[in-house]
């Protein structure tokens, strides 16, 4: 997938574009259902697809207090668009310039000039233009002018739900610790990206060494809790089953922020510092809380890694 990070670096012989514009914070089951759409339309006219999206929640300009916390980063937005198959993403910069630029000068400029767009795909309450002027109806009113088409999506549930697919969603069940049903929410597993760092090692001296992840991660990370996943190695593509905690371990005083560290189940001699990991969270199995004591503590490490060895194995725990 070609990244773009203005209009001006589109060449003029792209070709003609069919474009999804949107924020596509944790590119979720709805934006799936966008983008599948869009390959479905692009494939009907023999246009390139190209996702438009922002560097920033636009609120973060507009409305900075109201502005929530990304699903996931700039950088793994646009990995997760690239493994949807599209041509192109154009992501912009989304400053006081662009919020100030009008909903036609957009459509001329970036979506007509640029991308020689045919046809357009957004969501039902997309805005966009200053003061969020833009809206589905102009852009039909545009269409027939400047020669593209319109198809406005509508919103997507999940099988077993009446709540409509969002971020926000996401958001609030990552708080909440139920990472099983965000990952039906996002059409992938809850997953958060990092190097392995040296920490206080005493997962060691207890029995259950860990790879701690660095504070700088790729994605929202969930509630403080005890997690079965896994530890994806980049250096190596394995895959191995773990226990995972994240949180401060309120048993002791000394970690000062959250971290995410994974228990590769049954692999106590490997050495993974300075490596490039994701983990995967599958299921919470409790939440985190202080132990009276390092025996306390030992005992229930133990049954939190029978437990996530029963669950990613398939047996049924006790």
């Amino acid at each position: 997938m070609k990244i773009f990070r203005h209009p001006g670096e589109v060449p003029p012989d792209f070709g003609r574009s069919a474009v999804a514009i949107g924020k596509f914070d944790g590119v979720h089951a709805g934006h799936r259902a966008v983008i599948e759409r869009l390959k479905a339309d692009a494939a009907a006219s023999g246009a390139r697809t190209v996702a438009v999206t922002f560097d920033r929640n636009p609120l973060a300009v507009l409305r900075p207090e109201l502005c929530p916390e990304n699903v996931t980063t700039v950088e793994r937005k646009l990995e997760l668009l690239g493994e949807l198959g599209l041509d192109a993403t154009l992501m912009l910069t989304f400053d006081e310039a662009l919020a100030s630029q009008s909903a036609e000068d957009f459509v001329t400029d970036t979506l007509v000039g640029a991308l020689r767009v045919s046809t357009v795909l957004v969501g039902n309450d997309f805005r966009f233009g200053h003061r969020g002027a833009g809206t589905p109806e102009l852009l039909r009113e545009l269409g027939p002018i400047y020669g593209f088409t319109v198809d406005v999506v509508g919103d997507v549930f999940l099988d077993d739900s009446e709540r409509r697919v969002s971020s926000s969603w996401v958001r609030e069940l990552l708080m909440a610790g139920d990472v099983k049903a965000a990952a039906a929410v996002l059409e992938r597993p809850v997953d958060v990206r990092g190097e392995v760092v040296h920490g206080h090692k005493r997962g060691r001296e207890l029995g259950f060494p860990t790879a701690n992840l660095s504070e700088i991660v790729d994605a929202l990370v969930p509630a403080d809790g005890i997690y079965a996943g896994w530890l994806v190695d980049h250096d190596t593509g394995i895959r191995h089953p773990s226990a995972i905690s994240v949180g401060t371990n309120p048993t002791f005083d000394d970690v000062l922020v959250r971290q995410v560290e994974a228990h590769v189940l049954d692999e106590d001699a490997l050495d993974l510092y300075g490596h490039d990991v994701t983990v995967e969270f599958t299921e919470r199995l409790r939440g985190m809380v202080a132990f009276d004591g390092l025996d306390a503590l030992r005992a229930q490490m133990a049954a939190d890694v029978t437990a996530a060895r029963a669950l990613l194995t398939g047996e049924v725990r006790a």
